[in-house]
């Protein structure tokens, strides 16, 4: 359904102005456990840590708009290491622990492979590349 919208809505950016690929991730408060990936972790949309799902996204911009490109849940460790949640809850056997940045390069990769226009890419600092110093 993404790429649809996409499709339809990227013409009307001005692609010619400059695009920029923002990568972020949006906390969403819950009460409870039993939804899938419910953990107490950051969630911005209360601006602490709480009982939240997050989910990282990526979406194409320019000065005249936005649209989204990929939207995907993340899930914790806790989750993907309990099995008896996860089939309760009917999240895959196969699943298996996948970081923000893991996600988020991931997201890259399939809009490079689905042909959208390359953009500067704008993240936070939870998504800057590892380093490795030897």
């Amino acid at each position: 359904m993404l790429s649809r919208v996409r499709d339809w809505v990227t013409p009307g950016l001005g692609l010619d102005t400059g695009r920029y690929w923002i990568i972020d991730d949006s906390g969403h408060p819950k009460y409870g456990k039993h939804s899938v990936g419910v953990a107490h972790q950051y969630c911005g949309n209360v601006g602490k840590t709480a009982n939240c799902q997050v989910a990282v996204s990526l979406s194409l911009a320019t000065t005249q708009g936005s649209v989204p490109l990929d939207y995907r849940l993340y899930l914790p460790k806790d989750w993907v290491d309990d099995r008896a949640r996860r089939a309760k809850t009917g999240v895959p056997e196969d699943a298996v622990f996948v970081t923000k940045p893991q996600i988020a390069l991931t997201q890259i990769k399939h809009a490079v492979a689905d042909g959208v226009p390359a953009g500067v890419v704008l993240a936070d600092a939870a998504y800057r590349p590892s380093v490795r110093v030897s």
